[in-house]
């Protein structure tokens, strides 16, 4: 038997190593209820946090508030001034929007990127009052556009109708990027985001921006969204838009922009005025940056071939308002009604056979019909059956920007370094008419687009 004084002292000794294990113990459910808040912060994407750091009711003044400091902090790791010029880009399909901003190189870079928390419509570019798409297309925003009064915490104006709309008889107004996350045709955003979109846009003005390129899509434009969407009535119009992404893709600067023949062009050096709904002056887009368009669109071939052969039967469903905002649903418990949050597109379409998508569209329609609605599909039967009973070769092929084959023959092919950035060779850059050579060589004279951007080139 152990003495009662032994005793004691061996029950100390226990007693310590015991005291460090629950010491240990304690620590570890410290450190895992902190890793569940952190998963909690990050679930739903209007709550991540990107945005959960802003506290507003500390803001004392929305329109001065500054960035905050995690991401002045990037800015320093990528060599950009606070000051420094910025552009936009949305991204519909996967709801998503990006603040890119220059470099000490003047190339564009993704500082932020946002969870677009609503949009309304589907897929395809905003046509008349009352429809309640979203605008797709290329914007100009000044800072007229910021409005520090907007009932939905803040507003920048993204300038529908443009020069383009405008030609193509598009009709509507006021289309925001805004707080609230409610929209009838605009990009809703939460208040904390809408917060910072706000001051990147008002820093950059105050650095000289005249103003700020809005891209508008209504997917990445990748070869194998294209294969996927290439059933779509809005086709075409995606097809355009491509040209002016694929020039940012290559040279990492926001393209020049015009309207002629009311088609947007990009990129373009011209003899003449641009007239948005007049023909085309004489254009020319410099060799060098025709070079390195084609070695892009090179790899941008192999991957639609490779999108073909993995879809080779299949389309993409383009999922309704209701679909989206069904997936998201749970989203709006604790709010007041006029949170309307919409889930995205990736989330509520799917990829379908051709036929069942055909058999989907047209009990669609009948609905709606029977309803005493009219046919609004973004994908219609018509279509379907019109891609897949007589596909155009050129774009099935492509779905993408003109390539050296399809260049008039009085154009030389250049053969400058490939490396040099540029924009794709636009399919209204050629006129065909004798004196498009003694053009092309009078625009030669005139500086290169990126001198624009450029301090030291």
């Amino acid at each position: 038997m152990i003495p009662f004084h032994a005793s004691r002292g061996v029950a100390k000794q226990i007693e310590l190593p015991l005291f460090a294990f629950m010491g240990q113990v304690r620590m570890r459910i410290r450190n895992l209820a902190y890793v569940s808040l952190m998963a909690l912060a990050l679930a739903g994407c209007n709550d991540a946090l990107d945005t959960a750091s802003i506290d507003l009711s500390k803001v004392t003044n929305k329109v001065e508030q500054p960035l905050p400091s995690r991401i002045l902090a990037d800015m320093t790791k990528k060599g950009m001034d606070r000051n420094s010029p910025i552009m936009i880009r949305i991204f519909k399909e996967e709801g998503a929007m990006e603040i890119l901003k220059a470099n000490q190189s003047n190339r564009f870079e993704v500082i932020a990127s946002y969870s677009i928390c609503a949009w309304s419509g589907r897929l395809g570019p905003k046509v008349k009052e009352g429809d309640r798409q979203a605008p797709e297309g290329f914007y100009m925003l000044t800072p007229a556009n910021l409005n520090p009064n907007s009932k939905y915490y803040l507003a920048i104006n993204t300038g529908f109708p443009n020069r383009y709309d405008a030609a193509n008889g598009r009709t509507g107004n006021n289309l925001m990027i805004h707080g609230a996350c409610s929209s009838s045709g605009c990009y809703s955003m939460t208040d904390q985001q809408v917060l910072e979109i706000y001051a990147f846009a008002r820093d950059a003005f105050k650095g000289g921006q005249k103003a700020i390129q809005l891209e508008a899509f209504p997917f990445r434009m990748t070869a194998e969204n294209m294969w996927k969407h290439r059933l779509s009535p809005n086709i075409d119009f995606w097809k355009m838009l491509k040209v002016g992404y694929d020039n940012f893709e290559v040279t990492k600067r926001p393209p020049e922009v015009e309207v002629c023949e009311k088609k947007y062009v990009f990129n373009q050096q011209a003899s003449g005025q641009f007239n948005a709904g007049g023909k085309c002056p004489v254009m020319t887009t410099p060799p060098a940056l025709q070079v390195a368009l084609a070695n892009y669109d090179k790899q941008y071939q192999t991957d639609y071939a490779a999108a073909t052969k993995k879809y080779s039967d299949m389309a993409w469903y383009d999922p309704t308002e209701a679909e989206r905002k069904a997936v998201v649903a749970k989203q709006r418990k604790g709010h007041d009604l006029a949170y309307a949050p919409t889930g995205t597109a990736l989330a509520a379409g799917k990829m379908m056979k051709v036929a069942d998508l055909e058999s989907m569209m047209s009990n669609q329609s009948a609905q709606q019909i029977a309803r005493g609605g009219t046919v609004a599909s973004p994908t219609t039967t018509a279509s379907i059956r019109l891609a897949t009973a007589a596909p155009d070769a050129t774009a099935q092929q492509t779905g993408g920007p003109l390539v050296a084959a399809n260049i008039p023959a009085n154009v030389p092919i250049p053969t400058a370094n490939p490396m040099v950035p540029g924009p794709a060779v636009n399919p209204l850059a050629y006129a065909q008419n004798p004196d498009v050579e003694t053009a092309q060589t009078e625009q030669a004279k005139k500086p290169p687009f990126w001198k624009f951007w450029a301090k030291s080139e």
